[in-house]
């Protein structure tokens, strides 16, 4: 056996269906390779197909086809081991597998045994498991191969694989077996949605744990980008030796791939090279990185021509703008100004101004109930980033829809009787305009509700809510908030100082009232704490009060607790309907509310009635 071989991981930015954009990522990653003389190397889970073609798993043709464009990476695959994964139907039945190519030559196929079914995933809906220790000869791009729980030879090596969920299950790990067996390198590709601080588990879970546990080199190889609309991927690519790492990547590249090798010393690993870590950890830089690539494929994939925002003055919408103006930045240094400018379709530049004014168009649509505050603070900022700025005011088309409702009830409407009505009719009479101007620029209107105005309902349907997607419905309030401070600090931007000296409010009530966001709800802070035990960790009302009464820093009083808890549940019950019409979201967190990519919960109720009378006997 060699004392050293070049080991490589490649990932890539891919889109369900494209397939001539998927072989060529595949392609020019192999290429790129084989220059830099990688003997073997591993793409991530379903890369030929992309891992979100959902229900089409489920046809026959999608894997046919799979086959198909898989003929056309054979060829490259002279002097190089290369592992692709690709779904696998046979028997009427679809498997999650990863093909091995050797000389031009299928050698095998290994198939999945353990299905994710929980948070963002619904692989159970699309494949089933490979039982483990069984063996199968399939047919798969015009021959004869062998598919199921295999191990390979190269280069003086055994080799296996773990396929992303297939490391998380702690007792069913195919690891172990490999191990067994003598394995010396065990490669992952997977597709491991993005959430924030989620790589330092991956790191030390799954790479760490398994080259320690398994006595071997471990490779973890992740997918990269905005693949489908909601998921995000990082490119994770995380090299591991009996418990140490070895090398890392810098995640969340805008490139279309990324190819990083490690020289692994398989029989001696202490003189194995370790590389330092560059890769940035910070949560609040890992948010933007996020946003950013995700935003970017956002636009280029839907090929519209820019993003229009109704820039209220708030902490909400000026994040959005924030967002759009940052993917300009770190976009087209990733790329370059022309490849840039060519992705996203606009005339080339090499001024971040320019550029963010010909991607985003903002508009403050204004009432007499809006403060002269919030209108600098919007017009400050777009001004500032650059941004297209429009100013008008809809009081005369609020006036006319109460006063048709007014003759229609024989009655006025006043705030004692009819606030929420009279609230949400101004928040409703903004989206047509707004709707109208990104029609016209076939641009993406984004909506800027948050997660925890999510959680109970506080937002206007058809207003607010109004677009087609919205950026940061996967985030908290109180993170929004501090990352708003951050970002005029770290990255510059003045124009935010504005938005963060002020109060968060909807301003759709009168002056006088004095409306803020946290007089309507309860304290921000206290509402993500209910939310983070009631949702993701699905605990009941009863069970949320005494773990909260049990935190050392709770200083609010027990009956006003127990107030602001039943309202949690209650809003949360009554809002499920508003959730389910959400504009698609970006995951960028442990917990999402978006229930067609993480937590379901019935439109209709008892509204935990019973559980709260549970909470009111306590």
């Amino acid at each position: 056996m060699s004392k050293i071989l070049r080991i490589g991981g490649a990932t890539v930015n891919q889109t369900p269906l494209d397939w001539n954009n998927n072989v060529n990522n595949i392609i020019s990653a192999i290429e790129e390779a084989k220059a830099q003389n990688v003997l073997i190397l591993c793409f991530p889970e379903l890369s030929l197909t992309g891992y979100g073609c959902e229900d089409l798993f489920l046809s026959d043709w999608l894997s046919e086809k799979a086959g198909q464009y898989l003929q056309q990476v054979i060829p490259h695959c002279d002097t190089i081991t290369v592992c692709i994964g690709l779904p696998v139907r046979f028997d009427g039945i679809t498997y999650n597998g990863v093909c091995v190519i050797q000389n031009k030559k299928i050698i095998g196929v290994t198939l999945k045994q353990n299905l994710a079914r929980d948070g963002v995933h619904y692989e159970p809906r699309w494949f089933d498991a490979w039982p483990a220790g069984q063996v199968k000869e399939i047919s798969l791009a015009g021959g004869f191969i062998r598919a199921g729980d295999l191990m390979y030879e190269a280069h003086g090596i055994k080799f296996g694989f773990e396929i992303c969920e297939d490391a998380w299950r702690k007792e069913k790990r195919p690891g172990y077996p490999l191990a067994q067996r003598g394995v010396d390198l065990i490669m992952n590709p997977s597709a491991s949605h993005f959430a924030m601080s989620k790589s330092l588990l991956r790191e030390r879970e799954v790479v760490i744990d398994g080259s320690q546990a398994f006595n071997c080199v471990y490779l973890f190889v992740n997918l990269l980008g905005n693949e489908a609309g909601r998921m995000i991927y990082d490119g994770d690519i995380i090299f591991g030796q009996q418990g140490k790492l070895i090398r890392v990547n810098d995640r969340l590249s805008i490139k279309t791939f990324n190819l990083l090798w490690s020289d692994v010393n398989f029989e001696t690993p202490a003189k194995t090279q370790i590389h330092p870590i560059t890769d940035v950890r910070e949560t609040n830089e890992e948010f933007i990185k996020a946003t950013s690539l995700a935003l970017f494929d956002y636009l280029r994939k839907s090929k519209a021509k820019g993003y229009v925002l109704s820039l209220s003055g708030g902490a909400d919408s000026s994040l959005c703008a924030i967002l759009i103006a940052e993917m300009v930045s770190r976009a087209s240094r990733d790329l370059g100004w022309e490849k840039f400018c060519s992705s996203v379709g606009i005339s080339l530049t090499h001024d971040k101004k320019e550029a963010v004014g010909a991607l985003l168009t903002c508009a403050y649509q204004g009432t007499k109930n809006s403060s002269e505050a919030t209108l600098v603070a919007a017009r400050e900022l777009a001004h500032s980033i650059g941004a297209g700025f429009h100013h008008w005011t809809i009081d005369d088309e609020v006036n006319s829809y109460e006063e048709k409702i007014e003759k229609a009830l024989g009655r006025k409407l006043t705030w004692e009787n009819d606030d929420i009505a009279k609230q949400n009719i101004q928040a409703r009479t903004r989206s047509p305009i707004i709707w109208l101007l990104a029609n016209i620029k076939q641009a993406v209107l984004l909506t800027t509700s948050n997660r925890s105005e999510g959680d109970v309902g506080y937002a206007t349907m058809d207003g607010d809510t109004s677009g087609s997607l919205a950026p940061i419905a996967g985030i908290d309030k109180p993170f929004i908030l501090q990352w708003l401070k951050w970002a005029e600090k770290e990255l510059t931007y003045p124009g935010l100082s504005y938005v963060n000296n002020l109060t968060p409010t909807a301003e759709l009530r009168p002056a006088e009232r004095a409306q803020t966001d946290e007089k309507d709800l309860m304290p921000y802070t206290l509402l993500v704490e209910i939310e983070e035990l009631a949702i993701r960790d699905r605990k009941s009302p009863v069970e949320v009060y005494y773990l909260l009464r049990s935190k050392p820093s709770q200083s609010i009083a027990s009956l006003q607790l127990k107030e602001y808890i039943k309202k949690f549940f209650r809003l949360w019950a009554a809002n499920q309907w508003k959730r389910e019409r959400l504009a698609p979201s970006f995951h960028l967190d442990e917990i999402n509310v978006d229930p067609r990519s993480w937590c379901r919960f019935p439109i209709l109720s008892g509204n935990f009635r019973h559980e709260l009378e549970e909470l009111d006997g306590l």
